[in-house]
């Protein structure tokens, strides 16, 4: 009993470590990583405990941690608190699927932003202002921080319960999964979900319209985008994507160097009066 006491005393310290550290998700933003560096600053007491005397362990976790991250602040500590507990089993099971991790982290942080991007920028910022507006018009000086309060006193709780509540949860319904043989259905399940994600977000993100047209005289015979449209929408986005994919993944293109290669390819192009 003493021993289970001193487990749940450490959980709980890590867990107020992570609640902390988390503020730093974007405190170090790059376009193929977004809040990478942060999840990994945040996990790593996890990661430090869970792993103890397990050097390779802990450079794969803390790999895996380094994986593209993105979602709402309000949501985050929920996600970390599943992916905590999510270490704790794959570092105490031998034949826990790993790959599962990063599943369940990139099919939760879409879907998860989108609710809180809704909830907290989208209504409660709005009727904060609305009320700290009226305040202020009234002669109120206490305005601003009354703004300040009505709308991070709540996202604090969220992110306070939201990693203690990750946590539970992933331990109780990820060994469970385990437990049951399902832990490899989750992971699929997980993967495509996060694959339906990222093809989302190419298709919001990466833009390239093509100006250049057939013209006969003054009129326009063939409008390129209009035709490339009719194929299939966004044809030149994804072959962008895809090129790009293949260089990193196969030819090891440093993403620096890609980034810097679009940049003058859009530059060349829009010169060119091509796109």
């Amino acid at each position: 009993m003493a021993k289970q006491s001193t487990e749940t005393t450490n959980e709980k310290k890590l867990l107020k470590q992570l609640y902390w550290r988390s503020f730093t998700l974007y405190s170090a933003v790059t376009p193929s990583k977004q809040g990478a560096s942060g999840v990994s600053y945040a996990l790593q007491p996890f990661v430090d405990t869970f792993y103890k005397g397990d050097e390779q362990g802990k450079k794969e976790a803390m790999v895996r941690q380094m994986s593209y991250f993105n979602t709402n602040i309000a949501m985050y500590p929920f996600v970390l608190g599943i992916v905590a507990s999510m270490e704790k089993e794959n570092s105490e099971k031998e034949d826990f699927n790993s790959e599962s991790i990063n599943a369940i982290k990139t099919s939760l942080m879409g879907p998860l932003a989108g609710i809180g991007d809704s909830v907290f920028w989208g209504v409660l910022r709005t009727i904060s202002a609305g009320i700290a507006v009226g305040l202020a018009q009234a002669g109120n000086v206490l305005a601003p921080i009354i703004f300040l309060l009505l709308f991070n006193v709540p996202v604090q709780i969220l992110r306070w319960k939201g990693g203690q509540l990750g946590y539970s949860l992933g331990s109780s319904y990820i060994s469970s999964l385990y437990e049951n043989g399902l832990i490899n259905i989750l992971t699929k399940a997980a993967s495509i979900v996060g694959l339906a994600m990222v093809g989302a977000m190419t298709s919001q993100m990466v833009n390239l319209e093509i100006k250049w047209n057939m013209v006969m005289g003054d009129e326009v015979v063939m409008n390129t985008q209009e035709m490339l449209d009719q194929i299939f929408v966004g044809l030149i986005p994804l072959l962008i994507t895809l090129f790009s994919f293949y260089l990193m993944k196969k030819k090891n293109i440093s993403i620096n160097y890609l980034i810097f290669g679009i940049i003058i390819l859009g530059i060349v192009l829009s010169l060119l009066g091509i796109a």
